[in-house]
């Protein structure tokens, strides 16, 4: 393994390459990886990187977005079996008829989405900056998709605002129910409980906090409290244990893994790397109008 990651390290010398990892990669990938981050983070690196290749350990929408925004540069994703489940729930033909059905109205489209459904949609958000980006639109109604979980809960801090949500999920946050949280305040009384936006409304409400991944392990840094019970993808909980070795996590249950997630593995990086394979391309104008979809974010998000 050693071995590979000196490899890794000189090949991305050589290439002038960068390694993007999210947070929910197996914990190894961080050792090769130049950021390690959620969505946001990873989106407004990829923008920001002179780098000629991106090596993207992580999903295919997430390597879609990094050529979105940097479409001169050349994206791999390590497997490309690596997909999502909540972005598979809406293509194309889906989004344009929920357009329909709700016409006037504008579109907010979460990160995890296919860059032909980005294509449709007003502007992109993350879990990170969802709430900012739903306030930016200073509309009455906005259609969210494809996360419904997160679009209630964002519902549930405006002021009268209405999301009409589409009915999309990720399945790991979605498993999560308020008795498991219940039964973690009992069995942990002292921790504090921190969620996922993604998982259900009536589950985000009984945490302590509530935020993306890295809102959560920005959460756990500033904390003076040296328990907590963590609500949201394996890969979270793995790096906040080596990180906070004088503080305790218990994840919520033992199968929040996204199996899509655990497919790269250190060998497909260097392959990927070494042979430039595995490319990401994309029709020129799905590009175009997903990019306009991506920069408003990352606009609204410098303010």
């Amino acid at each position: 393994m050693k071995i590979i990651k000196e490899k890794i390290k000189k090949l991305k010398e050589e290439k002038n390459a960068i390694i993007l990892a999210h947070s929910y990669q197996n914990i190894e990938v961080d050792e090769v990886a130049d950021f390690v981050g959620d969505s946001l983070y990873l989106s407004q690196k990829a923008k920001e990187t002179n780098a000629d290749i991106i090596v993207f350990a992580g999903v295919y929408f997430m390597a879609q977005t990094a050529k979105i925004i940097s479409p001169e540069k050349k994206v791999l994703l390590p497997n490309l079996k690596a997909g999502c489940l909540m972005a598979d729930m809406i293509n194309h033909e889906q989004i344009v008829n929920f357009k329909k059905t709700h016409s006037g109205i504008p579109v907010v489209c979460y990160i995890n989405s296919t860059a032909e459904v980005k294509s449709e949609c007003d502007i992109c958000c993350t879990s990170s900056n969802a709430l900012e980006i739903v306030k930016s639109l200073n509309c009455p109604q906005v259609l969210f998709i494809p996360d419904a979980n997160l679009g209630k809960w964002v519902e549930k801090q405006l002021d009268g605002e209405e999301i009409i949500a589409y009915d999309g999920n990720c399945p790991v946050h979605n498993n999560i129910t308020t008795e498991d949280i219940k039964k973690a305040r009992t069995n942990y009384p002292e921790a504090k409980i921190l969620i996922h936006p993604e998982c259900k409304p009536e589950v985000s409400a009984l945490g302590d906090y509530v935020g993306s991944t890295s809102g959560i392990i920005d959460y756990v840094k500033n904390s003076t409290d040296k328990l907590f019970v963590i609500v949201t993808e394996k890969g979270v909980a793995d790096r906040l244990k080596r990180d906070y070795p004088e503080k305790q996590f218990v994840l919520i249950k033992n199968d929040m893994l996204c199996e899509s997630m655990k497919l790269t593995s250190l060998e497909e990086i260097l392959y990927s790397l070494e042979n430039e394979v595995n490319e990401i391309t994309l029709d020129e104008e799905v590009r175009r109008l997903s990019s306009n979809c991506i920069e408003r974010m990352l606009e609204v998000s410098k303010k």
